[in-house]
């Protein structure tokens, strides 16, 4: 059985307590891509996802806070409206399309192999 990465949604929602956001924010930022200010995406292979996540149970207050992690599908249709908050230079690339720029004017895929930080 070969492990395979796949690429999640993490997003959260932190209650009353400014430094526990800061803190979920920072410690998701080690692991995953911010693309909205509460929502981050990452490449896990199964064992990292559970790692990350149990780190976060550590620093969330379960009774106040929401975190939910959506794995996204192999072929996304994403719209994008509104300004991105990557820059042209920054690319997450997965089957030599720009995963972070899915969706309409999306550029042809690339000629490169699959980029992954985790």
């Amino acid at each position: 059985m070969t492990r395979k990465r796949r690429l999640y949604l993490i997003c959260y929602d932190i209650a009353e307590d400014p430094k526990r956001l800061n803190r979920v924010a920072r410690y998701l930022g080690k692991f995953a891509f911010r693309v909205q200010y509460s929502v981050f995406v990452g490449s896990f292979f199964e064992h990292s996802l559970a790692g990350v996540l149990r780190g976060l149970e550590g620093i969330i207050d379960p009774r106040k806070d929401d975190v939910r992690c959506y794995p996204l599908p192999e072929q996304a249709e994403v719209v994008l409206l509104g300004p991105q908050l990557f820059p042209d230079d920054i690319l997450l690339i997965r089957d030599g399309q720009n995963v972070l720029r899915l969706g309409a004017g999306t550029p042809a895929p690339l000629e490169q192999t699959d980029l992954f930080f985790t």
